[in-house]
């Protein structure tokens, strides 16, 4: 067995680090964990006894019709006799099924392995395909040969299943083959390395995590709550099954003893405090001997702009979660943050696990869409165009996130939708939004016309494209929104404002609160004060914020020893930014880039009360005070603390349980978390150098393909399509960073519809254009 699979390394811990903690489970803990256990069961993760069997025998019948088909087409190439009765394929599971946390009516993930003489196109899919489109039992039979990974989709006796074949360099396959041996992949093509990867990056998962049962209910839950939460696809740019499998393992790498409960708790906390693009890794990238291409940043360009790295642990080690873009890696670290936030409400006994799974409310979240329409002339090509299209989409996400200097942010629907009053038609949405933290210029607008026809000339290439394969793009308001959409056909009430941001909000607004009580000083004057600005605060947070969670790159409540420390610094932040934007209101003169002090003496001036400078300095104060307290504990932790003392001191939080936490536990796992992320962050800063040069070097579409949205992505001198501002050019976005105020879009109603005009007609170009306004309107407005 290559180096690559070994499970334990020489100091007996699995992964690249060592763990964070190897305390066991607290009775609580156990409490907790046989409610999630029993929240997934009522949720209906668990597949019955029967159709358990029933898997095991369609497996069973497939492994037989593989059989038969590799001695009918060696007889037919003709070998002897001796030689067809040796010939042999197997078939191996990997995904879901093999990690074993599938639910029901979940398809399989299956490989077929075959000899050097069984090829892929004639045989496999020519000579395979025939056999099962004449049994019975096969249904819905759908051959993709020329995907990336070639794979035949069909049904049978119910049961969904999804067959890759490998064509592998031995003229027998024994029947105890060992895929694992990075042996096994000597001159096989890229089709076959591709189609074994799953089975071997599945295996090694499951040899990389000390409890399989504990990794198991954990990834369970990670995946219905990704799914809840819109955060579960591939295809659109978030990450899919196997990616949120590797991430789930890596914390059980990190938390070895701990229940499926505090894994989950542990799972927010660490992903919060992750400083992407560091790598995720289970083990060391090995080079191996067969000269496979590697996830390598130091080497290979395009790897340096996957920002979200997730590194499958089987040679050749490869970004698993290449997809993700600049919006969708914005829209995961806000869910991550609402996690973590949560957790920290269970600790305190206001929330339970199905607060934690709520669904997410898209279709309330933004007040613009960009709405994508297909159709074809029949099913089949409805079925082909639409499987051509989802692997566009995210395309055109990169392109608005470039042709707008990445001022425009896109959160794709993981679904699509379909309106049963049109034949073979779909729909896809992406939510709309300008980037948080830049500021609002009166008549602003982006147009994305050009983008738009852009990507559909793009679409439109298909290969297999025929007559009737269409797509539109239209720009809609939250309040136009197709009643399809929505389950039974039935808009949700909207409430207010206020109360409809309420699931992102409500801990941060708690926490907030704490923080204004703590802090009140002894002046009924400054009392007073201080609930105004926390007010202030509040409103100017709901209404210029359409989104969920305001994230950040560090912890900063583990940093300075608080678990409030994160809402209260937040908190304090949204509150100096109310008495920047009201100084500015009433001075022109005051410059944006004040200083703490300078804002305080202009807020002096201003409201003509010594009450605010008094209350800033006290601010400024309590910073300072929870700085030097982390410093005097930082020296600790990081020069009198071996990791086995970091470790240790995390015991302290674990032996406390999900319930009741120990803050000085929290800091030694901070610094714990800081510590793992250390190493693998020197492999991308030492190409971080290059990275500026190159990219002015690249071609725009070598960008889209390799499908990561860099956030440092310089813009290419063909600027395609985008007009910020009638008035506004390039130089005036420089300044647009310093300002952390953001206001919801205002769309341009739609001239005509957004469709291909016919070749006869002359029409004028389809108009997508976003207008932004800096006019606040009231919080509790209702569409």
């Amino acid at each position: 067995m290559g180096s690559s699979v070994v499970a334990k390394r020489g100091n007996g811990y699995l992964g690249v680090t060592e763990p964070i903690s190897l305390s066991g489970p607290t009775e609580l803990d156990v409490i907790k964990t046989k409610e999630l256990e029993k929240f997934l069961e009522d949720a209906g993760l668990y597949e019955s006894q029967e159709e358990a069997v029933s898997r095991e025998e369609v497996l069973g019948r497939l492994d037989q019709i593989v059989k038969i088909w590799i001695k009918r087409i060696s007889k037919a190439k003709g070998f002897n006799e001796q030689f067809v009765q040796e010939a042999n394929a197997k078939i191996f599971t990997f995904g879901s099924y093999r990690l074993g946390v599938h639910g029901p009516g979940a398809d399989i993930d299956t490989l077929c392995v075959g000899p050097r003489h069984a090829t892929r196109e004639e045989d496999f899919f020519t000579e395979l395909h025939n056999m099962l489109a004449e049994m019975p039992e096969v249904t819905e039979l759908h051959p993709v040969a020329d995907a990336h990974v070639p794979v035949m989709k069909f049904c049978f006796n119910g049961v969904s299943i999804d067959l890759l074949y490998a064509k592998l360099a031995l003229w027998v396959i024994p029947e105890d083959l060992d895929i694992s041996q990075d042996s096994i992949l000597q001159n096989a093509d890229e089709q076959t390395v591709r189609s074994l990867n799953g089975c071997r990056v599945t295996d090694q998962i499951l040899r990389l995590v000390p409890s399989i049962q504990n990794f198991r209910t954990t990834l369970r839950c990670m995946r219905l709550w990704a799914k809840r939460r819109g955060v579960y696809s591939n295809v659109a740019g978030f990450l899919g099954g196997i990616n949120w499998a590797l991430l789930v393992a890596r914390i059980c790498q990190l938390y070895p003893n701990a229940l499926p409960s505090m894994l989950v708790s542990r799972f927010f906390r660490v992903y919060t405090q992750w400083r992407w693009p560091n790598p995720v890794m289970l083990c060391e990238i090995e080079e191996g001997t067969l000269g496979l291409s590697i996830w390598d940043p130091r080497r290979n360009f395009k790897d340096r702009h996957h920002i979200m790295p997730i590194i499958t642990p089987a040679y050749p080690c490869m970004n698993s979660s290449y997809n993700v873009s600049s919006s969708t890696l914005r829209v995961m670290t806000e869910e991550f943050q609402r996690g973590n936030e949560f957790f920290e409400a269970m600790e305190a006994n206001k929330a339970d696990w199905g607060t934690l799974f709520e669904p997410y409310p898209f279709f309330e979240a933004y007040k613009n869409y960009l709405e994508i329409d297909i159709t074809a002339a029949n099913e089949d090509d409805l079925r082909k165009w639409k499987g051509w299209v989802e692997s566009r989409l995210r395309t055109l996400i990169l392109k608005i996130e470039r042709h707008t200097f990445g001022m425009l942010q896109c959160h794709p629907h993981p679904n699509n939708f379909s309106d049963k009053s049109r034949k073979f038609h779909y729909c896809y949405f992406m939510g709309l939004q300008r980037q948080q933290g830049v500021p609002v210029h009166e008549g602003e607008q982006f147009d994305i016309r050009s983008t738009v026809e852009e990507f559909k000339q793009t679409v439109n290439m298909y290969a297999l494209w025929t007559s009737g394969m269409e797509i539109q793009v239209s720009h809609i308001k939250r309040r136009s929104i197709p009643l399809f959409v929505f389950p039974g056909g039935i808009k949700p009430l909207r409430p207010s404002r206020a109360a409809a941001s309420a699931d992102s909000h409500s801990i941060l607004k708690t926490k907030a609160n704490n923080m204004v009580q703590a802090s009140k000083p002894s002046e009924t004057n400054s009392s007073c004060n201080v609930d105004k600005i926390a007010g202030a605060a509040d409103e100017a947070a709901v209404s210029s914020n359409d989104h969920f969670f305001d994230t950040s790159e560090s912890n900063p409540g583990d940093a300075y020893g608080s678990s409030d420390l994160t809402a209260k610094l937040r908190k304090r932040k949204q509150m100096d930014d109310a008495f920047q934007n009201k100084a500015d209101t009433k001075r022109a003169s005051v410059h944006s880039k004040k200083s703490p002090e300078s804002v305080a003496e202009t807020a002096e001036d201003t409201y003509g009360s010594s009450d605010l400078t008094t209350k800033l300095r006290k601010r400024k104060q309590m910073e300072d005070a929870f700085e030097n307290r982390a410093d005097t504990k930082r020296p600790s932790a990081h020069s009198k603390k071996s990791p086995e003392g970091v470790a240790a001191t995390a015991d302290g939080v674990d032996h406390q349980g999900i319930g009741s936490v120990n803050q000085t536990s929290k800091e030694a796992e901070s610094v714990a978390i800081k510590n793992i992320l250390g190493s693998p962050s020197t492999v991308l800063e030492a190409s971080s150098g290059e990275l500026d040069d190159h990219q002015l070097q690249t071609k725009d579409e070598n960008l889209v393909e390799a499908g990561n949205g860099c956030p440092n992505l310089h813009p290419t001198t063909k600027n395609i399509g985008t007009q910020i501002g009638s008035s506004q050019n390039q130089n005036s976005q420089d300044g647009h960073m310093s300002n952390a105020a953001l206001e919801e879009l205002e769309p341009a109603e739609l001239s005509v519809p957004f469709s291909e005009p016919p070749a006869a007609t002359t029409q004028r170009k389809p108009l997508i254009r976003i207008s932004l306004t800096s006019v606040a309107r009231p919080v509790a407005r209702s569409q």
